[in-house]
């Protein structure tokens, strides 16, 4: 009887974590300074994430592999498959042209239009003819969806610059990639179940031939179902304010003004890099890993396909599901080291869990090892975790307040710069080893382990060199403090 007690706290502890998890979203668990703006981008988050399930690049991947095969070369098709991987880094090569557009405009009104372009393209998804026509059409509607988000993505930096101090921006912006992934995680999920025909096992009345649906149906209908839920998430964003508005304004106008702000000429890129040494010798790291990472990613569906013979329910789990399932868990602990130290620093630390994961999905394709897939999926998850946010926020750890839209446009620009070169170029080596020997398509993934390897090891060695003081540090604050003065509606 004594350890009855203990045994039920014991029992309690699993629901007490999630309930204090559960509770650290709400608004009033925030500074009282941002918890208006905070209060509606999250559920507006979540809303928006819904349009983006449908247009998610492992899924896509993963679901054009399988669709179209048979119906366009082999060859054909994995290049199809490494410009979906491609488009999300590729779109940012015009980020240059996007920083400069909104310079000086109303940022609401300007994303909010983004967005809306965005899910009207979306939708066209659903009406892609499976066709080698239809093929090109989808891979165009790709590439014109992640312009809009590489649009979307600037942008929201710069607002969520001016709406949450430094100190805790990691960590909200850590709350809005959590909500995001687990809606992508569970919709993805979702999606495999509905079209790898996974509830017929349950019940042969729910199969897709009783139902009179094919896979490419239950996709078609998906889109719809994902663009409604997308353009409610908009609608609620429109609300949100930017605090200090006016005077942002003003700053990029002069910074415009005096030719110090986002230019068109793109070597306004180089001119940045090498005027700010500590931001380009980070780029120079970040471009190494970065498109080391970029050439795993159309490699992954193909492998999984061509040496596994996965369908589309193991296909999605493992190149979408699984990963993003792990984001939640890890994006708190990565969020609260990026709160504490540079940018720098935090890159040196989980730029060695990608190459972890290239070298498990080597081993894995090498030896013909299934589980091994699913270890790899889990640590490409933790590694996207802490990437996200890092992406998202790093460049203000270099960037002065007025010029923050600026080095934005820089970093996704060369990000950009490594899509147009590192998925076609991985999938050409993979196609010209393949038709060498077939065994010897996956050794590609040795020279994307030895360019993320040179990048981790230059993050490493820019912490002992340079000092790395955040360009905006802040007293941290918390959940009491009270922030800048509220901002009336009249300096918006």
């Amino acid at each position: 009887m004594g350890r009855e007690p203990s045994t039920f706290r014991a029992l309690g502890l699993p629901v007490r974590a999630a309930r204090r998890a559960t509770d650290s979203f709400r608004p009033d668990a925030m500074p009282a300074s941002v918890r208006r703006n905070y209060s509606r981008e999250l559920p507006g988050t979540a809303l928006f994430a819904v349009g983006r399930a449908a247009f998610d690049g492992a899924i896509l991947g993963i679901v054009v592999r399988i669709a179209f095969d048979g119906v366009v070369r082999a060859d054909l098709l994995n290049y199809a498959v490494a410009l979906i991987a491609a488009a999300p880094a590729f779109a940012n090569i015009i980020n240059f042209i996007w920083a400069r557009a909104v310079q000086g405009r109303h940022k609401i009104r300007f994303i909010v239009g983004v967005q809306s372009v965005l899910l009207g393209l979306v939708l066209l998804l659903a009406f892609v003819p499976r066709s080698p026509v239809g093929l090109a059409m989808l891979c165009a509607i790709v590439i014109g969806i992640w312009v809009c988000w590489s649009g979307f993505v600037a942008i929201r930096t710069t607002i969520w610059r001016a709406n949450y101090p430094r100190a805790i921006r990691a960590r909200i912006a850590g709350k809005f990639s959590t909500v995001q992934t687990l809606i992508l995680s569970t919709f993805g999920l979702t999606l495999g179940t509905l079209m790898g025909d996974r509830l017929g096992l349950i019940d042969p009345r729910l199969s897709l031939e009783r139902l009179g649906l094919d896979p490419i149906g239950v996709f078609r209908a998906y889109v719809v179902v994902c663009v409604v839920c997308g353009a409610a998430g908009v609608a609620v964003l429109s609300t949100l304010r930017v605090r200090r508005h006016k005077r942002m304004l003003r700053d990029e106008r002069e910074s415009t003004a005096e030719r110090t702000g986002p230019t068109l000429n793109p070597l306004g890129v180089v001119r940045l890099l090498l005027e700010d040494r500590r931001f380009g010798a980070y780029q120079v790291n970040q471009f190494l890993m970065g498109i080391g990472n970029l050439m795993v990613m159309p490699l992954i569906p193909i492998i999984l396909r061509d040496r596994f013979g996965v369908g589309y329910f193991e296909g999605i789990l493992l190149a979408s599901t699984l990963p993003m399932a792990m984001i939640p868990f890890m994006i708190p602990a990565w969020a609260r080291l990026l709160d504490r130290v540079h940018v720098v620093r935090f890159r040196s630390v989980h730029s060695w869990v990608f190459v972890a994961l290239i070298v498990l999905l080597f081993l894995a394709t090498e030896l013909h090892i299934k589980w091994l897939l699913y270890v790899a999926a889990v640590l490409k998850g933790i590694g996207m975790s802490g990437g996200m946010l890092a992406w998202q926020l790093g460049h203000h750890d270099f960037a002065p307040r007025q010029r923050a839209s600026e080095y934005m446009g820089v970093h996704v620009t060369l990000t950009g710069v490594r899509g147009l070169i590192g998925p076609a170029a991985a999938v050409a080596l993979y196609n010209r080893l393949d038709a060498l020997d077939d065994s010897f398509g996956p050794y590609v993934l040795l020279l994307c382990l030895a360019l993320v390897l040179a990048g981790a090891i230059g993050f490493v060695m820019m912490t002992r060199r340079l000092d790395l003081t955040p360009a905006d540090a802040k007293i941290p604050a918390d959940s009491t403090t009270r922030g800048p003065a509220v901002v009336s509606k009249g300096e918006l």
